[in-house]
């Protein structure tokens, strides 16, 4: 279900009609992902409320938690002074937003001496979450 064209003309789509689109905690303010959408993604992430983004691996809609039950309940959206990126304002359910099993995706900081150092804990094994 596309979003209303009135909603559509304020984002600046790039070149593959994608928005990046940054997904925040609602309550703590943490940056848990960034994900792309598209005009049905966002549509739909409208009609049901939850995050559905577009899957540029797998070239198609990906409502967020289908496989993992850890959907992202959209309390608000925002766009930026440019038009061209996304900030969902969510809650994240079960509190794991990474397929890595972490809170955030953004659990690597970066050390001048050590290079990349995972930061942040597993919270659930992926081998749990994710049983084919």
């Amino acid at each position: 279900m596309p979003a209303n064209n009135k909603l559509l003309k304020e984002i600046r789509w790039n070149e593959q009609e994608l928005v990046p689109v940054i997904a925040q905690d609602f309550a703590s303010g943490d940056v848990l992902m960034m994900a792309w959408m598209n005009a049905d993604a966002l549509g739909e992430s409208l009609r049901t409320g939850e995050a559905v983004y577009w899957s540029r691996s797998r070239q198609k809609l990906w409502h967020k938690g289908e496989q993992s039950g850890h959907t992202q309940k959209i309390r608000e959206i925002r766009l930026d002074c440019d038009g061209d990126t996304l900030l969902l304002k969510i809650e994240q359910v079960g509190g794991i937003a990474c397929h890595t099993g972490r809170a955030s995706c953004m659990f690597r900081r970066y050390d001048e001496n050590t290079g990349w150092q995972a930061v942040d804990p597993v919270i659930r094994d992926p081998a749990d979450i994710y049983k084919s």
